[in-house]
């Protein structure tokens, strides 16, 4: 009984949602963790690592724009390859993403399957992996999904869970 009441209310909430998510809610990590230092601890090290660590958030943040702001996905799958670090989750789901939104189901799962190898806990993988599996019909999948969702979050009221429940209540993640 709880379960019906639960989805009804996901539906509920889904019907009197805006059709479609802003950019922003459904958007990604816009500042992901940089990528580990490469060298010792001496002091030129420290600068060096401040620069490469600037290069990647600056280049990541390009990427985002060149997928939220312009939807050129491409483009974004080469700026994100360029930054030279595959093994970022939010990099590897940003790419995944834009594989999914290029209609290259088997890339975009693969991306997805590789943030979440570098990161497990790494909720916007966990989302957008999940509106994959809506969108491949897989909607017992994207419950999982959704509960690891729940499980990382603490809750059932953050971004990432909200977005994956409604999805999975309208039954398309088109629109993500």
């Amino acid at each position: 009984m709880t379960g019906r009441l639960l989805a009804a209310a996901l539906l509920s909430a889904a019907l009197i949602a805006p059709p479609a998510l802003t950019p922003a809610l459904a958007a990604p990590d816009s500042s992901p963790s940089p990528p580990p230092s490469s060298d010792g601890n001496s002091s030129g090290s420290k600068k060096k690592d401040k620069r490469s660590e600037q290069r990647f958030q600056d280049g990541y943040r390009a990427a985002y724009a060149t997928i939220y702001d312009r939807a050129d996905y491409a483009a974004a799958i080469d700026q994100l390859k360029a930054l030279g670090h595959d093994d970022n989750a939010s990099v590897a789901t940003l790419i995944g993403y834009s594989y999914r939104k290029l209609g290259d189901t088997k890339l975009a799962q693969a991306w997805y399957e590789r943030a979440l190898k570098t990161d497990p806990n790494h909720t916007k993988t966990w989302q957008y992996y999940g509106l994959w599996q809506v969108e491949q019909g897989n909607r017992e999948r994207a419950q999982v999904h959704l509960s690891r969702i729940a499980q990382l979050c603490g809750n059932t009221s953050c971004e990432e869970y909200t977005s994956l429940a409604a999805a999975i209540a309208a039954g398309t993640g088109s629109s993500y």
